[in-house]
């Protein structure tokens, strides 16, 4: 059985992992990543959750002729900048979670 003292480290281990977990969940919501395709005629800005915030695409690549290649563009900065988004949330985590003992597969 577990003692009082271990007890009450796990209860203060797991406040401090929720307090720290909400702080990181408002700071994705502020951070903001670009991705970017066709030497970045088309942009795609992404926040931390992956949620796409804007598109910039620069007139010269507009051509109805082609409208294929706009699309392949703009699904190019899009997938690139939801990349860069769980790239950065990834470090955010191991930030937060580094030195932890945390079992194999909670995260």
């Amino acid at each position: 059985m577990m003692g009082k003292n271990m007890m009450k480290k796990m209860q203060q281990m797991q406040e401090q992992m929720q307090k720290s977990m909400a702080q990181m969940q408002e700071e994705l919501n502020t951070i903001e990543v670009e991705g970017s395709a066709g030497q970045g005629k088309v942009k795609a800005v992404a926040n931390g959750h992956q949620d796409i915030l804007s598109i910039k695409i620069d007139p010269e690549v507009v051509d109805p002729e082609d409208v294929e290649m706009l699309e392949d563009l703009v699904f190019a900065a899009v997938k690139d900048a939801i990349s860069k988004s769980k790239e950065m949330s990834s470090k955010k985590m191991q930030s937060i979670t580094a030195g932890l003992p945390i079992p194999p597969g909670m995260m």
